[in-house]
């Protein structure tokens, strides 16, 4: 498209303009990026008009190539955009504030996609603009602006009633009585991101599991007040949750396990690292129940795997063994498993799916059972570690020589 828009000069332009209708010209200026429209804005008049037709700026991302624009920029935007704006990325951009996004709301109320990822600028101030004027808001992201607090919250529960994604993770000044807010007026929401929301405890579980049954992903790493009483109300609540990251939460134990495997059988992705409460009894229940699980960080935990001592080759033969091993295991992660050997790597040459394995440390895998894996898995990636040989001593008195400390195959 870019390259039929270079090959005319302005008389072929001219001809352009003349021989096909505005709507047909529109449709041909609505496949161009933000860039591209931009640079066509300066060919000519009509192509400035045609450039900067609202129609054309219906999604919108400045993360790519401007960080550092000025609110000025986004009010311009949004009064060219108008009502076709939909999705407006402003990610890390620093410099816009309160004011500029109040005209952003006013300007484009049809929005439905806003990240302001970053924009720490951002205040209560904002959220009750959307609230106010852009009540068809569907995902809103406001991650690490951290002067957000409950009042936005309640906002956003007023205002945006089909709200179905947000983050505010690191935004540590929310809490329970934020989210019991939130929910009453948005229980619509599938993705809840509250990653860092430190002042977060079982309270505030106990509002989603109650008002949000239409949940799917939700994201409590680092959020160290959270204990199994919280946890298992979202579990008894949102039955068709498919992902759950707890990392991080060392109070949880077996029992989540368990009420994730009795209540969530469309779990796909668990993160659980650095939950060292988490034993193999929890995992099994786990396993029997969750027939569609694709990942799992388990790093940490004191049963699990990556930097766990106590894995054997019965374990990974387990592992391997099992129904959605085959076809759907694509990643594991064994670093610092002293007792695994290449009898492990023998259970795991039939997961057709696998694409990449981790063993540094894993000081009783050798080359050749890395070797053997290769013969059935042949587009796998190994990362393994293995401990250098003690260089001789030097000689005749030259500079000694070290040999490399790694081979990543």
């Amino acid at each position: 498209m870019i390259l039929f828009l270079q090959m005319f000069s302005n008389s072929d332009e001219a001809v352009i303009n003349k021989k096909l209708p505005k709507e047909l010209l529109l449709r041909i200026f609505s496949f161009l990026d933000v860039v591209t429209l931009c640079r066509c804005a300066q060919v000519s008049r009509a192509w400035n008009v045609l450039a900067l037709d609202g129609s054309n700026w219906q999604r919108i991302d400045l993360f790519d190539f401007q960080r550092d624009i000025e609110g000025r920029v986004v009010e311009n935007i949004s009064k060219r955009c108008g009502g076709f704006l939909r999705k407006l990325s402003l990610r890390g951009c620093l410099g816009v504030g309160d004011n500029a996004l109040r005209t952003f709301a006013q300007n484009c109320r049809n929005i439905e996609v806003l990240n302001l990822n970053g924009c720490t600028k951002t205040t209560d101030a904002t959220c009750t603009s959307l609230s106010k004027f852009c009540s068809k808001l569907r995902h809103l992201d406001l991650a690490s602006c951290t002067s957000i607090t409950n009042m936005s919250l309640k906002a956003l529960s007023e205002g945006c009633p089909l709200l179905e994604q947000l983050n505010i993770s690191w935004c540590d000044q929310v809490t329970k009585d934020g989210i019991q807010a939130l929910v009453r007026g948005c229980g619509g929401l599938k993705a809840l991101f509250l990653k860092g929301c430190t002042q977060l405890e079982d309270e505030a579980l106990k509002y989603i599991g109650a008002h949000c049954p239409e949940l799917v992903t939700l994201n409590l790493q680092t959020c160290l007040q959270i204990t199994d009483e919280g946890l298992i109300t979202i579990c008894r609540g949102c039955h068709k949750l498919q992902s759950l990251c707890a990392s991080g939460c060392s109070n949880i134990t077996d029992a989540i396990l368990n009420a994730l495997g009795q209540n969530c059988p469309r779990l796909r992705i668990l993160e659980v690292a650095r939950c060292s409460q988490l034993t193999d009894v929890g995992f099994t229940t786990l396993a029997r129940n969750c027939h569609e699980l694709e990942k799992m960080d388990l790093e940490e935990c004191v049963q699990s795997l990556s930097h766990c001592e106590l894995i054997t080759d019965d374990g990974i033969r387990h592992l391997g063994n099992g129904a959605c091993a085959h076809d759907q295991l694509e990643v594991i992660e064994l670093d610092n498993c002293p007792l695994i050997t290449d009898a492990s790597l023998e259970h795991l040459k039939s997961c057709h799916s696998l694409e990449r394995i981790e063993l540094y440390d894993c000081q009783q895998i050798t080359r050749a059972g890395i070797k053997r894996l290769r013969t059935h898995l042949p587009n796998i990636k190994v990362h393994a570690y293995f401990a250098p040989v003690t260089p001789p001593p030097s000689v005749g008195g030259s500079r000694q020589r070290f040999c490399r400390c790694c081979i990543i195959l």
